[in-house]
């Protein structure tokens, strides 16, 4: 993990999940300094028995400013993250500036095999791919934990880019349009695209055709140009909230 990340000695690095400070104690020896993040209050006495040189905080990650804490970016993010976090870690991480120049994460296999497209997309592959370069590093199986989960994990890397690779107006809207599509990533795109824009389904067909993507396609095949083509042409759907 620790060469994975990359680390170099004049970088700042945020651990998420640091835990007992296994890994911790390796980051303190390499960066030039680490900020450890740690929700649960029982461990917090280890952790910082276990990095005395590390920048220890009792908080919820989600909650933190990090433009306070890396007021110039480009840390390195490394940790294990809680699975049910994947989703809205990343976007916390990757969308606001400044941004982060690496994410070095553990989490579920499958939702890195879905973050790095290898298993169709979702609205999460879409973030990753605007802004940073994925790869799976390599899979963990449930043995390497304790205690083990029922399900194997994976460390994926995110070198971000410098500039984001989306080329759209406004980011946030952009967005908030894929997430919408996304409510029906197994169906159609003419039907979806149709019951979201209001438009009859024989002109959200055509529509489709002129952009070179083929209306029975669904969501999770299109790639980031294609999301941007069909943003420019469809704008914001009148639908905005997922169904659950």
């Amino acid at each position: 993990m620790i060469e994975a990340a990359g680390i170099q000695h004049e970088d700042e690095v945020l651990e998420i999940g640091a835990g007992p400070g296994t890994l911790t104690a390796y980051l303190v020896r390499l960066a030039r300094r680490v900020v450890a993040v740690e929700v649960d209050q029982r461990l917090i006495f280890r952790l910082r028995a276990a990095a005395p040189g590390a920048e220890v905080l009792a908080a919820d990650i989600l909650e933190l400013d990090l433009g306070r804490l890396f007021p110039l970016g480009g840390e390195v993010v490394v940790g294990n993250i809680p699975y049910y976090l994947s989703g809205a870690l990343l976007r916390r991480l990757l969308e606001p500036e400044p941004r982060p120049k690496r994410l070095s994460l553990v989490v579920q296999r499958e939702v890195a095999q879905r973050w790095c497209g290898e298993d169709g997309w979702s609205l999460a592959t879409v973030v990753v791919h605007a802004f940073s370069q994925p790869r799976l590093a390599f899979t963990l199986p449930p043995a390497a934990f304790r205690p083990a989960p029922k399900v194997h994990s994976a460390l994926v890397v995110l070198e971000v880019l410098p500039r984001p690779a989306l080329r759209v107006p406004d980011p946030a809207q952009f967005f908030k349009f894929s997430a919408s599509l996304f409510q029906f990533r197994r169906k159609q795109l003419q039907g979806s695209l149709a019951r979201l824009s209001g438009l009859p389904a024989a002109a959200v067909a055509e529509r489709l055709r002129s952009l070179q993507i083929d209306p029975a396609r669904r969501p999770e095949t299109l790639r980031l140009a294609e999301w941007e083509a069909l943003h420019t042409a469809f704008g914001a759907p009148k639908c905005s909230s997922p169904e659950h």
